[in-house]
């Protein structure tokens, strides 16, 4: 073989190992990727699994939002478009409430209150330097946080309050049904309502009364306080109503433990309700929201 042909067929052989070297190596980079996708996808599982023991996972989509047939603050009917989203199965109960107040403690570093102890209605107290709640009211939900305590225990599980958009699918469905179990009136195994005040009851009392979704005591018991300001319909995620600066009067849902029957429907904004974001009430509580594959702290 000439000397020519020697080089030429050298090159080719050099030329032919870098390829199959840089084609191992695609082989190996996109194995790797897989792998991580699938390790991604793994993790986002377990995250769900988590979820799925307290939260109830609610699905992107439309639904109708307000009635036309309601009050005044209820109007217009409207259709909006909800985000993918978890929402707690339960309120926060006093003794939860009573975990983030020993970790916390009563107020935040610009002085906001957390929560009116001090309130002949409260039902979490100091007990020996512990905050604990009351004999008889471990899970009961809890009444008299501010709506900033509400806004700072979500944030301290790395979650949120859920919007007002959030609450009313997860309280209605897609098939606008006028309560959270559907359109028979609210009865004493549904829903607890109509009694004296500062009464409650278990957060878990009421399975027949679970939303389209699963959740349950979405409606009376306790007002659920919501991200959102109150402010007139059409619902408006970006126009100013979900600034979560302390300040505005924020919407409630649900209705409580001492309304009649007309303000427990899917579409009641408490528009009657004494509920200042500074100070806690003796019927408002809360629940938390999570946005898709966020992970949120272990309780």
């Amino acid at each position: 073989m000439r000397p020519h042909s020697i080089k030429i067929r050298e090159k080719e052989l050099s030329n032919k190992g870098i390829t199959e070297s840089f084609v191992k190596r695609w082989r190996i980079l996109i194995v790797i990727f897989f792998a991580y996708l699938g390790v991604v996808q793994d993790q986002i599982n377990a995250i769900d699994l988590r979820l799925s023991a307290r939260m109830a996972h609610i699905s992107e989509g439309s639904f109708t939002m307000g009635s036309n047939v309601g009050p005044e603050d209820e109007k217009p009917e409207h259709t909006v478009f909800v985000k993918s989203f978890y929402l707690d199965i339960l309120p926060v109960s006093n003794t939860d409430f009573a975990q983030f107040l020993n970790s916390q403690g009563l107020k935040n570093q610009l002085g906001e209150t957390f929560y009116d102890d001090q309130d002949n209605d409260a039902r979490i107290h100091l007990q020996r330097s512990i905050w604990q709640a009351d004999v008889g009211y471990a899970r009961h939900p809890v009444n008299e946080v501010s709506w900033v305590g509400a806004r700072e225990y979500c944030t301290w599980l790395n979650k949120r309050l859920p919007t007002e958009a959030e609450w009313e699918k997860a309280a209605r469905g897609t098939d606008g049904r006028k309560y959270p179990w559907g359109n028979a009136a609210p009865n004493a195994k549904l829903a607890f309502f109509g009694a004296p005040f500062n009464a409650s009851a278990p957060v878990d009392a009421f399975l027949e009364g679970a939303s389209p979704y699963g959740i349950l005591d979405m409606a009376g018991n306790q007002w659920e306080w919501v991200s959102s300001a109150y402010q007139p319909y059409p619902y408006k995620a970006d126009d100013g109503r979900e600034n979560q600066n302390t300040g505005p009067i924020r919407a409630t849902r649900g209705g409580g433990h001492d309304s009649n029957e007309q303000e427990l429907t899917t579409t009641q904004r408490g528009r009657y309700l004494s509920r200042s974001p500074k100070a806690g009430h003796h019927n408002i509580g809360f629940r938390c929201a999570v946005t898709q594959y966020q992970q949120p702290k272990a309780q």
